[in-house]
């Protein structure tokens, strides 16, 4: 390993606290980057769709979602601190990376695009990518693995929200 990498794969043990808070934030961020894929499909188009009654009021995803990225990051972290010398580690950080890529694209495909059948199609994908996830996490840290539940639910349900307006708005 390179002393550069080794550095890195040292920080969470000499500066816990300080990672920590730098992961959630990451997580924060990148999560939130999805808006920029949105356009205005969030205020324009989606309070135009008709949706079903079990869509809850818009104000409740930022907080959800915030909360949810803060796990993800505690998640990461936690991983992360297992050791990067580790192949599983490093696998798992892998298959964590490219489910939020699949997370953030979906904002861009329901909303930037207006798409409700390719969002349905890609919230497939980073259901797959979630339940992977936390396989993958649940190899090397349990309690990362458990951190994820909560956003598998909520994945299963904004999957289940994304196919009713998909039905509801052909």
């Amino acid at each position: 390993m390179s002393s550069s990498m080794a550095r890195v794969a040292s920080l969470p043990d000499r500066h816990p606290v300080g990672s920590l808070v730098a992961t959630v934030l990451a997580c924060e961020l990148v999560g939130a980057s999805g808006v920029l894929l949105s356009g205005d499909g969030v205020t324009a188009w989606y309070p135009t769709l008709a949706k079903p009654a079990f869509t809850p009021p818009s104000w409740v995803f930022g907080p959800v979602w915030t909360i949810l990225f803060a796990l993800l990051g505690v998640a990461a972290w936690l991983v992360w601190r297992a050791d990067l010398e580790r192949r599983a580690v490093r696998v798992a950080l892998a298959i964590f990376a490219l489910q939020y890529v699949v997370q953030v694209a979906w904002s861009g495909v329901f909303f930037g695009l207006r798409w409700p059948a390719g969002g349905l199609t890609v919230i497939a994908v980073l259901w797959v990518g979630v339940v992977a996830t936390i396989a993958a996490f649940a190899r090397v840290d349990r309690r990362a693995a458990l951190l994820l539940v909560p956003y598998l639910a909520w994945v299963s349900f904004a999957a289940a929200l994304n196919y009713r307006i998909w039905q509801l708005n052909p």
